[in-house]
């Protein structure tokens, strides 16, 4: 195999000129924070965002995806003591109240509500333990390997942790989850169980502060500190934000938006999609031994779109990893190879390469199979496949 680097030069061609001017990165008071692109989850800038940290409630974006896809958001949940007994905030549920599950989810995501949490686990799973034990292994699955859960409402606990990075990556797939961003956005909530009415408010103020948002998860323990997981779409673009830590108090309390504003901004006035290479465009040619073919074009098999800003527009460079050359016969559509894409030196992507055409084999020994194959056919009226030993 040999290793080529290509430094993009025809970006320019393939790519309309970015408009945007560079803005300086941001500076929130988070102690953790992230700004990453959901449809390629490249992050576009981070701060300690791969320091576990506890992340209060913004756990509970993982207790409604899990709830979603458990099938049973359309069942009626009985409350039991311990759900009841969860500590503030919560909606005040009592032992034995039936409940639909849908509703808890409305309070779980609009209120925070820490016995609805509870409750959702204990009917999913069984009991609260097998249920996170259950949260864990899905945000393994997700690439967020750093990430513990020890309560499906976020209270401190245990090992109880996350990072900016692993919560992004979540929410990255919380986004994809149907019926997630309906929940997230629902201003208002109005239900009964068996036993009382409740009115649910939606304490996420970025819905109706900031143009574009759509999401996702207030949270706040004395350990965690203020904190909020965001999102926000324009122009095509779906930006998540992550900020931990933004502060105690009332401070805290405000300035988890502030930070949250600034890093969205940061994305929506520096970044936006190019496309810099094109699917089944030619990526070079391979040459081909023992064959009358003597070179095999060969393409990009997929698109990469990549969100960027002005000063990385000559900071991309392709590797191919591919061979020296091929020995006939070659396919058409046949795997020729790689092609590594990086941005600044980092790896961003890997895509396949493949051959346009076929190569047939031709040499001495696969000249005389045909004779060979041919004659014998002639006297026998039978077909013949003839395969001769490798020569040297």
């Amino acid at each position: 195999m040999k290793k080529l680097f290509w430094t993009i030069l025809i970006f320019a061609i393939l790519t309309p000129t970015i408009a945007l001017s560079a803005q300086e990165p941001p500076t929130p008071d988070a102690t953790g924070a992230i700004l990453m692109d959901a449809e390629t989850g490249r992050v576009l800038w981070g701060k300690n965002h791969h320091e576990p940290m506890s992340m209060a409630s913004t756990t509970k974006i993982m207790t409604a995806v899990l709830a979603i896809e458990s099938g049973k958001t359309s069942d009626t949940v009985t409350v039991s003591k311990k759900a009841a007994a969860a500590p503030k905030v919560k909606m005040g549920l009592s032992p034995g109240e039936q409940i639909p599950m849908i509703n808890l989810m409305q309070a779980l995501m609009l209120e925070s509500s820490n016995d609805a949490a509870i409750a959702i686990a204990e009917h999913i799973s069984g009991t609260v333990e097998d249920f996170c034990a259950q949260m864990t292994r899905k945000a393994h699955e997700l690439g967020a390997t750093n990430t513990v859960f020890e309560t499906p409402n976020g209270l401190d606990a245990g090992n109880h942790h996350s990072t900016a990075y692993d919560l992004a990556l979540i929410t990255r797939y919380a986004l994809t989850v149907p019926g997630f961003i309906e929940l997230t956005n629902t201003q208002n909530a109005n239900f009964k169980s068996d036993k009382r009415t409740y009115s649910m408010y939606n304490k996420n103020r970025l819905l109706t502060e900031y143009p574009g948002a759509n999401g996702v998860k207030t949270g706040f323990t004395n350990k965690a500190g203020h904190c909020f997981v965001g999102a926000a779409k324009r122009d095509g673009m779906q930006l998540i934000s992550v900020v931990l830590a933004s502060g105690w108090g009332e401070k805290g309390r405000a300035q988890k938006w502030k930070d949250t504003k600034e890093v969205l901004n940061y994305g929506f006035e520096n970044y936006q999609y190019e496309t810099i290479i094109i699917a089944e465009s030619q990526a070079g040619e391979m040459p081909i031994t023992r064959s009358r073919t003597e070179s095999v074009d060969f393409i990009f098999t997929d698109n990469v779109k990549i969100p960027i800003n002005q000063n990385e527009k000559e900071a991309i460079s392709v590797e191919f990893i591919i061979p020296e050359s091929l020995q006939a016969p070659v396919e058409a559509g046949q795997t020729m190879g790689s092609a590594k894409i990086y941005i600044n030196e980092d790896f961003y992507c890997e895509i396949e390469l493949k051959s346009t055409a076929s190569a047939p084999r031709h040499d001495f020994k696969t000249s005389l199979e045909k004779i060979l194959n041919a004659y014998f056919k002639q006297i026998t009226n039978e077909p013949i496949n003839i395969i001769l030993p490798e020569m040297e």
